[in-house]
């Protein structure tokens, strides 16, 4: 119990002293409590010597009053330093983890599933919010008051002290076995909640391909099981907890009846008075009050310790190397230096190497899985390289900070992600501070203000998660609109004109030739009308450069780029015939 204590206080960083402050108005509120066995020791003391008077009630009354109004005002304090300090501590732990988050390579994104990290930041943070503070708290406040208690009947008469320390023993002892039996089975608990998070994310996120195959039946299954587990995980875990709890609550009803019994012997034996004998009679049944309910929470503690670790497992896992001193990109000419990256056990790139000019235009091109992807997050340090470098400017991309290198590389991909956001929000989320007027001129640029302007709330409106509210080219050309607004040195298109309409691919190729104007512009494209005016096209295959050279140079030669052509032309010669 002492090391989950010790370990919450050390997660609860600059809340650990919010924290203490709820302790120390605990302590006096414990105080407070124990002023009610003065005022009863003033009546019983009148009450035996047969003088009670109006002085007798007033001061009994006075004592009594002061012990409310104490202990009113202490529990006050308490509970409101503990919340302060409970949903501060979240709010932190939340916001923490979402920077961390940040600075993690991608393969953690993949080896930790969406349930897991949003479980971890929804459900535990929760837990540890709720349950977490008030557990500590209420266990902390219950020992100090039994201990408060103790010491003042350690004064009065020291056996009964000792029997009444001897009771917590006996608790402490009680609850070491119900920790270690909640520790095979809260694990269980963490991880069905997890497991619910995970399959309804599933559920909802794949409703579409649920539904285009009929397989409503199969999905409702998984989540059902998930939902089935849990219920069957809280049953085992209330079941563990039951008899451990009524243990503990036995436990202090029988050494108060030791209390009772042994107050009377000693009355009998003439080593303790009337008067000292009923007040140890009236204390027995008030002794572990506080620590009765707290016992029973206590079976949470191991939850708890879990929780915390399950939050710090994620300040644990590495981040990329954030010791650069390199300080801003003054060039932006990338060279790509014999590297090599492997995800687990598969090698993507294979000893590539290029080199992309400043203020040039380099297009990527390739079969799927051939790398092309991987390159451009490895030049924005989505992962770190195996072997080989990366440099911009002449410095190794490791060598700056994360934040600075990324304030310099503007990125559009094919999958775009909006946020429940206004559309305004959503076009200026790379640069917050920009104006109304640069948001529209971006948008126009974008080929997106006319059908923003034609929504209800215009650049108000709300997008919906992921920009479900909206069309996939629509939400393609509002990236583009933010890519712009940024106006960073590098940008990264990754097929940014596979969801563009006809229509508007003409006026967006024009927008974006006007963007990338005297910056440098990595692409990654299908379309030919999109590669063959780069000044340089990198050809992948199976993460190895293949071919490179300019359009009308890889016409000449026979091999992968001029068969890619080959194929698009064909494709866009192809007419459907009439039967």
């Amino acid at each position: 119990m002492i090391s989950i204590f010790r370990k919450f206080f050390g997660f609860s960083g600059n809340q650990k002293k919010t924290f203490y402050i709820a302790l120390v108005y605990s302590f006096f509120h414990s105080i407070f409590e124990a002023m009610r066995f003065g005022a009863i020791f003033v009546v019983l003391d009148a009450l035996i010597k047969d003088s009670v008077t109006g002085h007798t009630v007033a001061l009994s009354l006075g004592i009594m009053l002061v012990s409310i109004a104490g202990s009113t005002f202490t529990r006050n304090k308490t509970v409101m330093k503990q919340c302060t300090a409970g949903f501060n501590l979240c709010a932190n732990k939340r916001v923490e983890v979402g920077d961390r988050l940040k600075y993690m390579p991608m393969g953690y994104f993949n080896a930790n599933n969406l349930g897991h990290i949003s479980s971890t930041t929804t459900n535990t943070c929760e837990n540890i919010q709720e349950i977490a503070t008030r557990v500590i708290q209420m266990n902390l406040q219950a020992m100090i008051s039994s201990g408060v208690v103790i010491i003042v009947l350690m004064f009065i008469d020291y056996r009964i002290g000792l029997i009444s320390f001897g009771g917590i023993l006996l608790f402490l002892l009680v609850n070491h076995f119900m920790q270690n039996a909640s520790l095979r089975v809260s694990p269980r608990k963490m991880k069905s909640e997890s497991q619910i998070v995970d399959a309804v994310l599933e559920y909802v996120q794949g409703i579409g391909v649920v539904k285009s195959f009929n397989l409503s039946a199969q999905a409702n299954k998984q989540v059902d099981q998930a939902i089935d587990e849990a219920r069957d995980t809280f049953f085992e875990l209330e079941s563990t907890f039951i008899p451990f709890a009524m243990s503990q609550i036995l436990l202090f009803k029988l050494v108060g009846v030791v209390v009772i019994l042994a107050s009377v012997l000693f009355y009998l034996n003439g080593t303790m008075s009337l008067m000292y004998g009923l007040l140890m009679i009236i204390v027995s049944f008030m002794l572990y009050a506080e620590l009765e309910i707290a016992g029973v929470l206590s079976a949470l503690l191991r939850m708890i310790d879990l929780s915390v670790d399950k939050v710090n497992a994620i300040f644990e896992s590495p981040v990329m190397d954030e010791n650069g001193t390199a300080g801003k990109p003054q060039a932006f000419g990338i060279v790509v230096s014999a590297v090599s990256f492997s995800y687990d056990t598969r090698k993507i790139l294979d000893n590539v190497s290029l080199t992309i000019p400043a203020n040039t235009t380099t297009a990527i091109v390739g079969p799927s899985g051939s790398g092309k992807t991987t390159v451009c997050r490895l030049i924005a340090r989505f992962w770190d390289v195996d072997e080989g470098s990366i440099s911009i400017g002449g410095k190794d991309v490791r060598d700056y900070k994360l934040d600075e290198l990324l304030a310099n590389i503007s990125m559009v991909f094919q999958n775009v992600y909006l946020f429940n956001d206004t559309i305004a929000n959503n076009i200026k989320f790379g640069s917050p501070e920009a104006s109304m007027g640069q948001i529209e001129t971006a948008a126009k640029k974008a080929c997106c203000h006319e059908f923003i302007m034609q929504l209800p709330e215009g650049y108000d409106t709300i997008m919906g998660e992921g920009g479900a509210t909206i069309s996939g080219g629509e939400k393609q050309r509002i990236a583009i609109a933010r890519a712009m607004l940024k106006d960073a040195p590098i940008i990264i298109l990754d097929e940014a004109m596979a969801n563009v309409d006809p229509e508007n691919e003409k006026l967006l190729q024009t927008a974006i030739r006007e963007l990338t104007r005297h910056k440098t512009i990595i692409m990654i494209a299908h379309r030919l009308k999109t590669v063959r005016h780069a000044d340089q096209i990198i050809v992948l295959d199976k993460g190895k450069i293949v071919q490179s050279g300019n359009h009308a140079g890889l016409m000449k030669k026979e091999g992968m780029y001029a068969d890619f052509v080959a194929m698009r032309e064909k494709s866009i010669g192809w007419k459907l015939g009439v039967a």
